[in-house]
């Protein structure tokens, strides 16, 4: 049983949580920009229900993987191995090898599930012709099929997800209380942040396609982690960041152009009402 007078006694317990609480929000902005962009393809009534649904789904998994934390841990174990390895690192290890374990293979398929979807997302907002994805239907008798849908897609990448974060926890602390407390924490920050970021993708249309980059991105991450390619979080979170700063100056470029644009037109309107009302001095 877990003793609450570690966290006044053990400082090292603190800084666990600290560190946990942050890895858990950073790792979550990931399923949070999937929820964002699947939410957002559902009528306006139903989007915030379905991101609540999707985030709570979340915690709920998370919590119960956390509670069989020796199954996840054993899901790294080995299942299978194809025999095939890449050439040693500096650090003596393999640059990729096939030795696939539970917890790949997942991560391989959802990486895989998430290339599909970005690339299909993509394909609907460059494809000029209509589309008949089951999400963007908008009779009244498929509205629940359609949030559904959303719902079911948004459990299966919650669970790659949760599998990811659940496994980084653990390499963090042993205290099962701490990782529930920063799970909490983390899918709570998660559900504020929700409606505010799904709605600034809304109005950013821009701002969609560089998500959807970013899903592209995450997905390909994914199945290199599969295949024993570990890249650094801190280089895809960079990447990240520098894209969305790029993106931010170029959303303040468009909004200055924009108030020149109605500055000048007002500026002639001015000037067109005055030539007008001349004659008549």
């Amino acid at each position: 049983m877990f003793d609450f007078s570690v966290f006044f006694t053990d400082p090292t317990v603190w800084a666990a949580l600290i560190t946990l609480v942050v890895m858990e929000v950073v790792l979550g902005i990931d399923n949070l920009i999937f929820i964002s962009i699947l939410s957002n393809k559902l009528p306006p009534e139903h989007r915030q229900r379905t991101r609540r649904i999707g985030i709570g789904l979340a915690l709920v998994m998370r919590l119960g993987l956390l509670a069989t934390i020796g199954w996840i841990v054993g899901l790294t174990a080995p299942v299978f191995d194809l025999g095939i390895h890449g050439a040693l690192n500096s650090h003596g290890e393999p640059a990729f090898d096939t030795a696939f374990s539970w917890r790949d293979l997942i991560l391989i398929a959802g990486g895989l599930f998430l290339i599909w979807k970005a690339t299909k997302e993509i394909h609907h907002a460059t494809d000029t012709t209509p589309s008949h994805d089951l999400l963007e239907k908008d009779k009244k008798d498929v509205v629940i099929n359609n949030v559904g849908a959303a719902i079911f897609q948004i459990i299966l990448l919650d669970l790659v997800f949760s599998i990811d974060s659940i496994l980084t926890a653990v390499g963090m602390t042993d205290h099962v209380v701490v990782m529930m407390i920063a799970v909490v924490v983390a899918v709570l920050t998660m559900l504020l942040a929700a409606d505010p970021l799904a709605e600034f993708i809304d109005k950013n249309p821009t701002v969609v396609m560089l998500a959807l980059g970013f899903l592209l991105m995450i997905g390909a991450v994914l199945i290199a982690d599969g295949f024993g390619v570990h890249v650094p979080k801190g280089y895809i979170y960079a990447a990240m960041a520098f894209s969305a700063l790029v993106e931010g100056l170029n959303m303040l470029s468009r909004a200055s152009a924009k108030k020149k644009e109605a500055a000048l037109a007002a500026r002639q309107a001015q000037l067109n009402k005055a030539e007008t009302a001349e004659p008549g001095v």
